[in-house]
């Protein structure tokens, strides 16, 4: 047993009563919220957030403790017809993280319905035993007749354990999942420290912020294929930390959109990420960013490394 799992076996055994523990992955159409979800849930940010689809990348794994239950969230990337190279990595991802899982939940949003990717997702999931929930999301905008409609149609062609009704953006219904999720996972001793509420690095999810306020930002203006990397991450005697990050993008155009006029966008983008890294980090951040160019840096394998996906033939 590592140090790691000692700790939480240690954090276990002082609740009263069995443990419980297990993963559950959260699949779904591009922007049907689940990031937004698992930040919920885990009641910090652990996942980035943009309307940009297909925003999450890799699985990025959330922890939360409810009762006696540590239940880890495996917010995967949406899945879609992937076109590009980088797609098909992204819809394997997260194909692959269901069937790791003790527990799939599928959200939908309601407003879409079942339209386009989530009818494809439903019939990709007859393929996967692992028990399975239906949440949908985004209740608030949609009346209830239509929302037991949906419910109904959904659970026409899966046989889902439950189906709940939320809204990740206020919280509403999230109550009701921690606690069917607490009890339904399965006896055992948890696997991460207490304290503990995500698996990622802390230079990626660093590189993640940064990425998400570049999404924020140029949500229309900057393409899909762009790439941030954490390079420098320096601890100086002063309690403060400077981090250096590269933003890869693949043309000229790009790195001049990325940039802005007289610098303009660049700078803003590192103050929005410097203020939240700061806050994560609970210390000072001198933050530096730089804008190269990376022809087709989506055919690099060190890249899908970079990312925690694995490279596809």
């Amino acid at each position: 047993m590592t140090q790691e799992e000692d700790i939480a076996a240690e954090a276990a055994a002082e609740t009263s009563g069995p443990t419980h523990s297990g993963f559950v992955a959260l699949i779904g159409p591009t922007n049907a919220g689940k990031s937004t979800l698992v930040n919920r849930l885990v009641g910090a940010k652990v996942s980035i957030v943009s309307h940009k689809v297909q925003t999450t990348r890799a699985i990025v794994r959330g922890i939360a403790i409810h009762d006696n239950a540590q239940i880890v969230f495996m917010d995967t990337p949406g899945i879609f017809k992937p076109r590009r190279r980088l797609d098909r990595a992204m819809v394997t991802s997260a194909w692959g993280g269901a069937k790791d899982a003790d527990l799939i939940m599928l959200l939908i949003d309601s407003e879409r319905g079942l339209r386009g990717d989530a009818e494809a997702i439903l019939e990709g999931l007859k393929e996967v035993k692992q028990p399975k929930i239906l949440v949908l999301n985004k209740i608030d905008r949609v009346n209830r007749e239509d929302l037991l409609a949906l419910a109904a149609s959904a659970n026409e062609k899966i046989a889902f354990e439950r189906t709940f009704m939320i809204s990740a953006e206020n919280g509403s219904g999230c109550d009701d999942v921690m606690a069917y999720l607490a009890s339904t996972l399965p006896e055992g001793p948890w696997y991460y420290p207490e304290d503990q509420i995500s698996d990622l690095p802390m230079r990626q999810l660093a590189a993640e912020i940064t990425r998400e306020k570049l999404f924020l930002r140029l949500h229309q203006e900057l393409p899909y294929s762009s790439h941030v990397e954490t390079e420098k991450w320096e601890e100086r005697k002063d309690g403060s930390v400077r981090i250096e990050q590269v933003i890869y993008v693949e043309r000229d155009s790009q790195k001049k959109i990325a940039l802005g006029k007289g610098g303009d966008t660049i700078k803003a983008i590192s103050t929005a990420s410097r203020k939240e890294l700061s806050e994560i980090l609970e210390q000072p951040v001198h933050l530096f960013l730089f804008v190269k160019v990376r022809e087709n840096w989506g055919d690099d394998p060190e890249r899908f490394r970079e990312m925690g996906l694995d490279f596809p033939k």
